[in-house]
This record gives C-alpha cells, structure tokens and sequence, in this order.
C-alpha cells in the first residue's frame, strides 16, 4: 500500500516509555492527516507489553508504521515476564509487530509515494561491533577497558545477550551480511531511506560528552551505506542528540526523543514527530 500525495513521512525514536512523562507524549502522538507514516526507529521500551502497547496505539493511528529495534527492546530485563534472550527475543518482538500491522526490517521493503517519493523505505537491523573506538585504542578489548576505568559503560554489557551468536559483535556482522543481502535488492531506479536505530556514520559520534561511548553506537561497516545504496535521507536514534547533519550531501536525522530529564533540559524545539519527506518545516 502506498501513500496518498497528502500524507506526510515522519519520525521518531527513543520514546522510553517506561517513564510515564514519556508515556503522556506518545498518548499524545497523532497524525496530521490519514495517510501519515511513521518511522520508529528503536527504544520504545524495555518490557515486551510496553512496547506491543505503544506500536500498537501508532498503528491503529498512522496509516503505516515501521519499527526497527534499538539495544533497549533487546534488554532481558528481570522485571520482564517475557524472559526470551538475543535472537530468539528479537523475532518475538517481530512476530508481535506483525501482530499488530507494524513493518519490521523482516518484511519487504514499502514505497513511500507520497509527497517527495517514490522512495523506498528500509528499515534496518545491524547492532554495533565496538570499531567505533576511543581515540589511542586499537582493539576492542583496550576500548572496553577505556571505558571502564572511565566509568562509562553501557547497559547492553549486562542486559543485552546474543544467543546464539558468541558475542553482540559477531551478531552485528551477521546483520550487516543479511542487511547488505537484502539491500542489493533494492530498485536501484528509486532512491532509498535507510532506517536504524544506531547511526550509519561514525560522525555523529563525535559529539558525545563521553567519547568512550562510541564503540556501543554503530560499525564501520555501515559506512558507505548512504553513498551505496543511494539515500535520500538516513534516519536513526539512540544518541539522545536530535538533530539534522549532511554526510556526502546526504541528509541524517536523529530523531530521538529521550529521556525525560534531557528533553525537559532542552526541550522539544522540533516537536516529537520529525518530517522526513516532504522536506520542509517540522512541527
């Protein structure tokens, strides 16, 4: 199904709807008109019931919604009743999205022929292979061990289990070749939007107020993809960093909402809903 000239392309990610501040702004959540897409690109919640509750309230009011996920959703938290780890948890959340009309990055790829399209959209799932590493380390055992005499050390270490694959680094290069796989089949006649929760570049990266952090938020793999598989535009999360950055002439949104204590700091000059296509003010 594809879009009517009247709807828009939007998106948002990171809503962490744990936190009930959070909650009150995806209930809030509403399309301008009834062809609206929504993009999400990851860290709806921690629970399965939280994220089946908020995919499932976007669906029933965006015409077409498509979820990728983010390291969060992949936590096995011991609060879950859903206790499922790595791959075997990723499919659930996949099979619930079906559930619920939600696109996952295991279905094939929509056209947007909205406004601004046709462009295709392609919802990804590649994790992250700690390359994208502190300044003066080589490997990712001296990165690792940066990052602990700082201080700084993601959650994932501890919540985040690859089963079956040895490590979450061997999973991200198992993504990359199914994704590339699946990418090669792309119409090359249309242009694409790539949609991941962690970013395609490493740029973006270099503003973080913790540099050790880097190496959980993405992979040198990925990074040609834009130029590769010609992007209209790249739209991603999990930096908490909302903002709109060129790469090669190629447009990347970070459309994170986070959490509440960082909007509440900044705001929400952009609104929670970012306009992707067409291109043009975002509310």
């Amino acid at each position: 199904m594809g879009a009517a000239a009247g709807g828009k392309l939007l998106a948002t990610s990171d809503l962490h709807v744990a936190h009930p501040d959070n909650r009150k702004i995806v209930e809030e959540l509403r399309p301008e008109t009834d062809e609206d897409w929504l993009l999400v690109a990851g860290d709806v919640a921690e629970k399965v019931a939280d994220v089946e509750w908020a995919l499932g309230l976007l669906a029933e009011r965006f015409a077409t919604v498509v979820w990728v996920p983010g390291n969060h959703e992949l936590w096995t938290p011991k609060a879950d009743p859903v206790t499922l780890r790595g791959e075997q948890r990723y499919r659930y959340l996949v099979a619930t999205c079906r559930r619920l009309g939600v696109l996952t990055p295991e279905d094939p790829f929509r056209v947007w022929r909205g406004a601004g399209g046709p462009v295709v959209i392609a919802p990804l799932f590649v994790l992250y292979d700690y390359t994208f590493r502190p300044e003066g380390t080589r490997t990712k055992e001296e990165a690792l061990a940066r990052a602990y005499d700082a201080g700084v050390v993601c959650t994932d270490e501890f919540l985040l289990h690859p089963d079956p694959h040895p490590s979450r680094d061997a999973w991200c290069r198992a993504r990359v070749k199914e994704s590339e796989r699946r990418l090669a089949e792309l119409d090359g006649d249309l242009p694409a939007i790539l949609v991941n929760h962690w970013p395609l570049v490493r740029e973006p990266t270099r503003i973080l107020r913790y540099p050790e952090f880097a190496q959980w938020c993405g992979t040198e793999l990925t990074a040609d993809w834009h130029r590769r598989y010609r992007c209209a535009a790249v739209v991603y999360g999990h930096l908490h960093i909302p903002r709109t950055t060129y790469h090669d002439g190629v447009r990347f949104e970070e459309v994170s909402v986070g959490y509440p204590r960082e909007w509440r700091k900044r705001g929400l000059p952009r609104g929670t809903l970012r306009q992707i296509l067409p291109c043009g003010e975002n509310r």
